[in-house]
């Protein structure tokens, strides 16, 4: 503050004016010591040495008033007889031609000062933006660019704090960078909200420069920071980055003379670049971010090529599409009959989190992303959970520390199958690309989903049809067992009693009774065989153990069995093994020309393993033979696989995996 209650500008010009008239003094001492010696007139030009330092400092102003002091006390105090050299026209004179040509020299030498003034003044300028323009051209990060300016800005104004904020979403704003000369060093990251008075206050609300010339009584978060920090004035101005108003830089200072009149300029000058900077920094970001996302959906359509089971691909999804926004929680859910939802693809930043979990069934309601596809069939936003809303799903975005979330929905030909969210707990929320991002995937998953569903309905018919066979195999088997091979039999008995009647003079007669019953004999034995091979009743009586060692037994090669099992499986899948066993032996015995063969089973994890090899030729075709064909359709059918492996020469190898249990299946939905 001033002393004596003088105003700052008045203490400075005081000063200036004293400092004038010290050398006005000191002058005329010069001019008292050479007046012996040199003409009085002559020495009026010494003057010109008080003059001109104040006219460099000061201005021309203060330099003509020194003028008009110089020749006060020239013509007062120097010569012998001031009153005459006073009244003395022609002396009159020269003391008017010095006091124009002391002006006139000012004014010239304050131009000159002025001119080298703004000349340092624009070379540091330009000098500045040359080295901001070349680390933006560089592609520097946006970090760097936000310092380098900040600091420039801050040294070009003479300032004693300089700082670059942005505007958030939410009405507040963001310090990015700071510079400060002598002050507290501003963490970068504070953030404040606009109320009171403050220079990001007032660019926001107009959006042009903004000069502040005092904080006095000012309230809010910036103006205490700004009394707390010994700042007097400020100027702003905004940084607009494609049409949109994206920040400010300001520049402070602490002392009692204002910024000059051309500041605002100085620091637009720089705003130019950082918008610059900014749009190329989002271009590159936007082109990472597609790189990315396209990469994040190559590896999701390839689980899709692939087959991947459901779980595996809803997983994948929820991860890449987590990553990718850069959230920490991402769901894919299905819609189920009855207003419920259930998660079948779940990630978290954090690993998981007990409070959600895949499976978990949430009655849907409340004002959240899932419930709002649910309803409208379109993609929905939500920015703020309203503290009222006490439904489940959004007590659980909240327990997960969900800020805002993004959702899309999944359509499965024409029908809502169910959604796909990304929830956040950033301050900045979601991009407002995410909408359009997310359908990218949700396509890709509908797609999915409809492949599966179309391999489940295939897989059900198949099973029908293998199940229908089967059915009809044991029906046959039991009309056989229960009318053919009964009547064959007791046809047997009646003939071999018929021959037992037959008198000894016929015996032509009887050895023809005797053959028929034999030939009966061998065509009921055959009709069992073709019985055994339609279904034999063994399976179904003691399990695949007893009916693979009849297998075996009955084989016209050495078989060596490794049972590693005893237990008892559904129907379908004890069948299936039987055949595979039934075909393989009967290819190495006819076909392959093997001696012996091995026959392994077990159980690994969920899953029964049947292992058939032999010794023979090999060369079998894996994809032809009607018998390898139908084995196929009939483990397939069963959601297992069948491998072969029959080099020429090496023998012939069949692997085959069934499912014991089925998986719990999450691409049905309850919701027509």
């Amino acid at each position: 503050m001033a002393q004596n209650g003088m105003s700052p500008a008045v203490v400075r010009w005081s000063g200036r004016l004293l400092a004038s008239v010290a050398l006005v003094a000191a002058v005329s001492g010069v001019v008292a010591l050479l007046k012996p010696h040199v003409p009085a007139l002559s020495l009026l030009v010494l003057y010109l040495l008080a003059v001109l330092p104040v006219a460099v400092l000061w201005g021309a102003r203060l330099a003509a008033i020194t003028s008009v002091v110089s020749v006060a006390a020239f013509a007062l105090f120097v010569p012998p007889d001031a009153s005459r050299l006073v009244t003395d026209s022609q002396n009159f004179v020269a003391l008017g031609v010095f006091l124009v040509t002391a002006i006139v020299v000012a004014e010239l030498a304050a131009r000159s000062r002025r001119s080298a003034v703004e000349s340092a003044r624009l070379t540091r300028e330009q000098s500045a933006l040359r080295r901001v323009a070349t680390l933006v051209a560089h592609s520097g990060p946006p970090a760097a660019v936000f310092e380098a300016v900040t600091r420039e800005v801050g040294l070009l104004c003479s300032a004693d704090l300089a700082r670059m904020e942005r505007y958030e979403a939410d009405g507040t704003v963001t310090g990015v960078a700071a510079w400060s000369r002598g002050l507290s060093r501003l963490a970068v990251g504070t953030q404040f909200d606009l109320i009171g008075l403050s220079v990001a206050r007032d660019v926001r609300r107009t959006g042009g420069p903004v000069r502040l010339e005092s904080f006095v009584g000012a309230k809010g978060g910036i103006a205490r920071e700004a009394h707390e920090l010994g700042i007097r004035a400020s100027v702003g101005c905004p940084i607009v980055v494609a049409g949109r108003l994206w920040g400010v830089i300001a520049a402070s200072t602490n002392s009692d003379i204002p910024f000059p009149a051309n500041t605002e300029l100085q620091i637009a000058s720089f705003t130019e670049l950082v918008a610059t900077a900014i749009e190329n920094a989002e271009a590159r970001a936007e082109l990472r971010r597609m790189a990315d996302g396209q990469a994040a959906l190559r590896r999701v359509a390839t689980l899709v090529a692939r087959g991947a089971p459901s779980e595996a691909l809803f997983a994948s999804v929820a991860e890449e599409v987590g990553r990718l926004f850069d959230a920490e929680n991402t769901a894919v859910s299905r819609y189920e009959a009855e207003d419920t939802v259930t998660v079948v693809g779940l990630w978290s930043q954090t690993g998981g989190d007990p409070i959600a979990r895949v499976g978990a069934r949430s009655p849907l309601g409340g004002l959240n992303v899932t419930t709002q596809v649910f309803e409208t069939g379109q993609p929905a936003r939500v920015d703020r959970y309203p503290p009222a809303d006490s439904s489940e799903i959004t007590t659980i975005a909240r327990a997960v520390g969900s800020r805002s979330a993004v959702g899309a929905p999944i359509s499965v030909e024409g029908r809502l199958w169910g959604s796909l969210a990304v929830a956040s707990s950033h301050q900045a929320g979601l991009p407002a690309s995410a909408e359009g991002r997310l359908a990218e995937f949700t396509e890709i998953v509908a797609t999915a989903i409809a492949n599966a569903e179309n391999r489940a309905q295939l897989a059900a018919s198949r099973a029908r049809v293998v199940a229908a066979g089967d059915d009809m195999r044991r029906r046959l088997e039991r009309d056989l067992h229960d009318g053919a091979q009964q009547r064959l039999v007791s046809l047997a008995l009646e003939l071999r009693l018929a021959r037992d009647t037959v008198p000894d003079d016929l015996p032509g007669l009887r050895d023809r009774f005797g053959e028929t019953a034999e030939e009966l004999v061998e065509l009921l034995d055959e009709l069992r065989e073709i019985s055994r091979g339609l279904h034999p009743a063994i399976l179904a009586e003691g399990g695949l153990g007893p009916a693979l060692r009849t297998l075996a037994r009955r084989s016209a090669v050495v078989v060596d069995l490794q049972l590693g099992t005893d237990s008892r499986y559904s129907a379908p899948v004890e069948v299936a093994t039987y055949y595979v066993v039934s075909e393989a032996l009967a290819n190495a015995s006819k076909h392959a020309g093997a001696s012996q063969a091995e026959v392994s089973l077990e159980e690994r994890g969920d899953t029964l393993r049947l292992r058939v090899s032999d010794d023979g030729i090999g060369g079998a075709d894996p994809q032809g033979g009607s018998g390898l064909i139908g084995l196929r359709d009939r483990v397939e059918a069963l959601g297992g696989s069948i491998d072969v492996v029959s080099p020429k020469g090496h023998g012939t190898v069949i692997t085959v995996c069934l499912p014991i249990e089925r998986s719990i299946d999450l691409i049905s939905s309850g919701t027509p």
